[in-house]
């Protein structure tokens, strides 16, 4: 199991794990009296955002050249951390009663999960909290309003048994978990910088 050690800190797994904590842990006692579904999404976007910065690893040409299959690893590393997400915020279920239901922390962990590996094939692990946060913002500011685009905007604090909703969560998780584990995370600027910069120096040496 060394590879696992190995990768656990090439992506950064134990300082996410601690932003996991205290996010979770900050929101939570911010809302306590009310942990409802405002909350609850906004821990589960802040979890899945702090934790998506070990989704790319520090050499992205090291991973490529790496001879194992990467793509259950991603798949199993984006799993889970939605399932460490959503098993931070349901906690309270434990001694608090009349939380939010437990099929709905599933399907929006599940659509802030898929946004996040949409966010670090298209922009890199590092900026995998931006969709996420994103789709929160839109669905805390759009107007509560009715119509098919309103319901997709909003599909965060929208009931399961909206079909819309649930789809747009759904289709959210399977691109961006197929995404990220067949492509993987968008190589960073600055490493791709530091990268072409080492090139030279040995090119002059």
């Amino acid at each position: 199991m060394r590879w696992a050690v190995l990768y656990t800190r090439s992506r950064q797994v134990p300082a996410s794990l601690v932003a996991l904590l205290v996010s979770t842990v900050t929101i939570w006692l911010l809302a306590r009296d009310s942990w409802s579904l405002l909350p609850v999404s906004l821990a589960l976007a802040a979890g899945v955002a702090v934790t998506a910065t070990g989704l790319n690893g520090q050499d992205a040409d090291l991973d490529r050249s790496a001879a194992i299959r990467w793509f259950p690893r991603r798949g199993a590393h984006l799993l889970l951390i939605g399932a460490l997400a959503a098993a931070a915020v349901l906690v309270p279920h434990l001694w608090e009663t009349g939380l939010v239901p437990l099929d709905v922390i599933a399907r929006n962990a599940a659509g802030l999960l898929g946004l996040t590996g949409i966010s670090a094939v298209l922009l890199g692990g590092e900026f995998g909290w931006t969709l996420p946060l994103l789709s929160l913002a839109v669905a805390v500011f759009a107007p509560p309003d009715t119509g098919t685009a309103n319901e997709v905007a909003r599909w965060l604090f929208m009931p399961t048994d909206v079909a819309v909703a649930t789809g747009a969560a759904v289709a959210f998780g399977i691109v961006g978990a197929v995404s990220y584990a067949f492509l993987g995370a968008r190589q960073s600027w600055g490493s791709r910088g530091s990268r072409t910069l080492g090139r030279d120096r040995r090119r002059r040496g």
